[in-house]
């Protein structure tokens, strides 16, 4: 008996244990909060200037849902962190390392990996939460709000936060990535949570710079329809699926066009 406790002590004292699930935990947190809690502000603030770039032109329930935003957050991530913790006996024979760190091509190609890998798999388990059963008991808790705000990226039931994370952890523990890149992964997926929620289609956001995104909007309208537009962060899944939000091939068709004020008729509202 001494001899296994003194394993399994060994097991969780090693450094990857406090660098891996310990510091991810952090740093995935952290990083949310740093991108959600200003768009969340100016949410808040809701200036004039700005209601122009407004996805949908109704009042954000920031006052309503930031505190429920909060608390969900904090258990959530202790949940998670449990979790991690429960399943770090296998999470150390994933392959994730602090070794060398590999060539630039390699990150690169590593990270467009884990996008299109984790989009895919994101897809499959939102369109399955939307089957009767987990949309009652299990998605329902997202689409309380319908009119999104950037912390609304991580307002969660635990158990669905726990399958999103899932996911973004399979493509590092296939290719066996240096931990330096998942922290960078981890930051990249958490700033595509808070930005895809921010309920502003501002067009010097930075989100705007990344290739086939098509920021808040492509997001917003799942929210307001309540179906439809189930991928995370590369639309053509929805498309070639056929599986749009109702009304976002007509927004994009408007937009393309370059005709001005999109953000009015053609905008999500609820059905």
């Amino acid at each position: 008996m001494t001899v296994e406790w003194d394993g399994w002590l060994r097991i969780y004292s090693e450094p990857m244990f406090w660098m891996f699930p310990v510091a991810t935990t952090l740093i995935g947190t952290g990083a949310f909060l740093l991108f959600a809690l200003p768009w969340t502000l100016l949410a808040w603030l809701d200036p004039p200037a700005l209601r122009r770039y407004k996805i949908q032109q109704k009042p954000f329930e920031v006052g309503r849902y930031f505190w429920p935003c909060m608390a969900r957050i904090l258990i959530n991530t202790c949940i998670l962190f449990l979790l991690l913790v429960a399943s770090w006996p296998l999470l150390r024979l994933g392959g994730i390392h602090m070794g060398e760190l590999p060539s630039w091509p390699v990150i690169v190609l590593q990270f467009l990996f884990f996008i299109v890998l984790d989009d895919f798999l994101y897809y499959w388990m939102h369109r399955l939460m939307h089957t009767r059963f987990l949309l009652r008991h299990v998605h329902s808790v997202h689409h309380r709000l319908r009119n999104p705000f950037a912390l609304a990226g991580n307002y969660f039931n635990w158990a669905e936060l726990a399958m999103t994370s899932t996911l973004v952890l399979v493509g590092p523990l296939l290719v066996g990535a240096h931990l330096y890149v998942v922290w960078a992964w981890v930051v990249f997926r958490q700033y595509e949570a808070a930005d895809g929620h921010t309920g502003y289609n501002l067009p010097w956001d930075p989100g705007h710079l990344l290739p086939v995104y098509n920021g808040a909007v492509y997001h917003d309208f799942h929210h307001a329809r309540y179906q439809g537009n189930y991928a995370g962060f590369l639309p053509y899944l929805d498309r070639f699926w056929g599986t749009y939000a109702k009304g976002y091939a007509d927004y994009l068709r408007v937009a393309g066009s370059g005709a001005k004020g999109t953000a009015g008729d053609t905008s999500p509202r609820e059905s």
